[in-house]
């Protein structure tokens, strides 16, 4: 097969069935009503009840789960005993339990109570008994039973011939019996062929791909003959199709009222309790808990009711199966469209053989009789749910047409075999690709605009149990997955793609346009939001670093301005001496090789004139120093310049108007230290010259002033408080 050769990986990402089971369970009989209802396990469970392993080896029953619910009151022996009394051990178990008043939703298969409808179990009372108990201060209290028994009346009347039959409410304490009057399997084939010859005759294309405006020479539908489409109208009903899905939505809606309303257990089975005691309890199960019409809730309700309890896929879908031996074989059976097969319909004639009508023989072996479309029943009836509730489910139609499309095309391993027995011998969780994270990966890819998603979903608005009047419950033929080839042009206005046409009606359409053009503008919003954030940024980071050069700037103009006074002094105290200052740019010279010194040679009073006057105040006039300039200053004693005589021996009293405390005679420069320029002449190159023509004295030298140079300062008369 196809899942086992296609070589996609496994289950990944997905826990084993198994585990999958017990957690649901967990979920049913724990906790509180509002943690059961949003999903979530518990582990403080219902002291009624427990899970079971008395088929832990699947010998009391091959087709049931190695894990089950029954009543705690009751052991495994006796549930094993119990299972004697059902037909193929499937003994009564619990599928659902109410969290507010108790009751239960059960499920089993027809009792045997023998030809003469005579045989009892005490067994099976006592576990029947149980369900309907329950505890009210300290009391034993007795709950209403009802026994809803799918099949017609006269089908189960005729189950006693075989050893079947229904139970007797005699039997069973304060119980009912009522029958739903569900048609069996071969009954919804026989539908499902006439529903799909309506629609290859009717329909604008067949199932073959072939117009049905030609076929029967233009009679069927495109003649403009008035009986033709009376006819056609007639067709529909006579498929029966829509009856059966009224009679499963019906029951189902019972149920769930009986178990919300009235607090009454209810045990459901039919023959086998595989086929419409699967369709009833999980279509009851989704109308009763708000958890199970979730994406997550509906794949465990789906994994509970239909693949643990033993649904028979492999028959029902015509698919192959797991014989069950030590050498795995596979045993093809092809669907019989018995009774319903014609030449309007080639593509569903089988290669090897020809279809016959029901009353005519079939060779053993080469038509199974088992084939029957109750999953895409019941998937239907969903749909009408989805209908009538458009706002209670989580999931839209899309998502179910594609749920069905992939059971189908038997690509995923999660529906094949018959049962988990033969699902675990073949190893199918470990060789094929799982269904449910193949549907996850898609919705995660897209997002919530992706087409299962149903827009008009409000998980607030149906937070209870949905109980559909019955006046509302008759169904109409599913477009999105019965028409979605064979619907005429004009219905598919507006859709490139007959899928187009599956993902809904056009009003759904429209919402999901607007809503993935909602999101792209979502999605332009936060790119946007993330642009202006990151220009903010940008701009807090550029002023900081504006604010940094103001003040950079700031402290450079006081720092040049305070250079400029202290330059002007140092020329200042210069020029009392009456020299000339040279300056020699280290780095210009060394450039200009042979450059001599009176080319750079500037007059100290010419160079003060030309310096602009810099304060604090000042702003930038775009000029740039050289920080790596060295500039060499030389002071030489200016022969041009008039000095007295006795200009170095004038008091400082004489000169400055001041008097030295220092000496009684008074201060002659140089002999006295507050004269002296001490620091202010390092780094001058001296001319020894001139300091001879001075007459300096000896005393200028002394060793207190040589080791304390610093101490030496000169008074400048412009400016009283002197510069050192």
């Amino acid at each position: 097969m196809f899942a086992f050769s296609s070589h996609v990986p496994a289950f990944v990402g997905q826990t084993d069935a198994q585990s999958r089971l017990r957690s649901e369970y967990l979920r049913i009989i724990g906790g509180t009503g509002a943690t059961r209802l949003n999903g979530s396990g518990s582990l403080k469970l219902d002291i009624h009840y427990r899970l079971s392993d008395a088929n832990a080896d699947y010998t009391m029953c091959p087709t049931y789960p190695s894990l089950f619910v029954v009543p705690a009151s009751v052991s495994d022996d006796e549930v094993q005993q119990a299972a004697i009394f059902r037909a193929r051990g499937r003994v009564p178990v619990l599928c659902w339990l109410h969290p507010e008043n108790g009751a239960v939703l059960v499920r089993s298969s027809q009792p045997l109570i023998g030809i003469m409808m005579n045989s009892r179990s005490n067994a099976d009372e006592k576990l029947v008994a149980t369900f309907c108990t329950s505890i009210s201060q300290k009391h034993f209290q007795r709950r209403k039973l009802y026994i809803a028994d799918a099949r017609p009346r006269k089908n189960a009347l005729a189950n006693g011939a075989m050893g079947g039959g229904s139970e007797s409410s005699a039997n069973y304490f304060h119980s009912e019996v009522v029958f739903l009057g569900i048609d069996n399997i071969h009954a919804m084939r026989d539908s499902l062929g006439r529903l799909r010859d309506y629609v290859d005759v009717h329909g604008a294309a067949s199932s073959d791909g072939s117009s049905s405006l030609l076929r029967s020479g233009g009679w069927g539908w495109g003649g403009g003959n008035l009986s033709s489409m009376t006819a056609a109208v007639s067709a529909l009903g006579d498929s029966g199709w829509l009856m059966h899905a009224h009679g499963i939505l019906a029951g189902a809606a019972w149920i769930a009222a009986r178990i919300s309303l009235e607090g009454a257990s209810v045990l459901v089975h039919c023959s086998d309790g595989w086929d419409r005691t699967t369709q009833l309890i999980s279509l009851a199960g989704l109308m009763l808990d708000p958890y199970y019409r979730t994406f997550q809730g509906f794949q465990a309700l789906v994994e509970k009711d239909w693949l643990a309890f033993g649904h028979p896929f492999a028959d029902r879908l015509a698919m192959p199966t797991f014989s069950g031996s030590c050498n795995p074989t596979v045993e093809v059976f092809r669907g019989s469209l018995s009774g319903s097969v014609g030449p309007s319909s080639p593509i569903r004639t089988a290669p090897a053989s020809s279809f016959t009508s029901s009353t005519s023989s079939q060779s053993p072996g080469a038509v199974s009789s088992n084939y029957s479309p109750i999953f895409v029943q019941w998937v239907d009836c969903v749909a009408q749910l989805l209908r009538l509730y458009p706002r209670a489910f989580e999931f839209s139609s899309a998502y179910l047409v594609e749920l069905l499309d992939c059971v189908l095309s038997c690509r995923f391993g999660n529906f094949l075999c018959n049962s988990e027995k033969e699902r675990l011998q073949a190893g199918v969780s470990k060789a094929c690709e799982c269904v449910w994270k193949h549907l996850d990966d898609q919705r995660s890819l897209v997002g919530p605009e992706h087409d299962h998603f149903n827009l008009f979903y409000n998980s607030e608005l149906h937070s209870g149990a949905l109980l559909p009047p019955a006046a509302t419950l008759a169904p109409i033929l599913w477009p999105q997955f019965h028409l979605r080839w064979a619907c005429p042009s004009d219905m598919l206005t507006g859709y490139s793609t007959p899928t187009a046409w599956a993902q809904g009606g056009e009003l759904e359409m429209q919402a999901r346009l607007l809503a993935r053009r909602i999101t792209s503008m979502e999605l332009g919003k936060e790119s946007a939001e993330e642009k202006v954030k990151d220009l903010v940024s940008g701009v807090q980071s550029m002023t900081q670093q504006l604010q940094a050069e103001k003040e950079a700037r700031k402290s450079a103009v006081a720092f040049a301005a305070r250079a400029h006074k202290e330059a002007a002094a140092l020329r200042r105290a210069v020029e009392t001496l009456g020299c000339k200052i040279r300056f020699t740019n280290l780095k210009s010279s060394m450039s200009q090789g042979e450059a001599s010194d009176e080319d750079t040679e500037i007059n100290d009073r010419e160079k003060a004139s030309e310096l602009p006057t810099i304060d604090q105040g000042a702003t930038n006039d775009g000029s740039s120093f050289d920080e790596q300039d060295q500039f060499s200053v030389s002071v030489s004693l200016d022969s041009e310049a008039d000095i007295p005589a006795n200009h170095f021996r004038k008091t400082c009293q004489q000169e400055y108007g001041t008097s030295c405390s220092k000496n009684r005679e008074g201060c002659k420069w140089p002999q006295n230290g507050c004269s002296r320029m001490g620091s202010g002449l390092l780094g001058l190159r001296a001319n020894f010259d001139a300091l001879e023509q001075l007459s300096i004295l000896d005393s200028y030298f002394d060793v207190e002033h040589v080791q304390n140079p610093s101490t030496y300062s000169y008074h400048n008369k412009s400016h009283p408080s002197g510069v050192t």
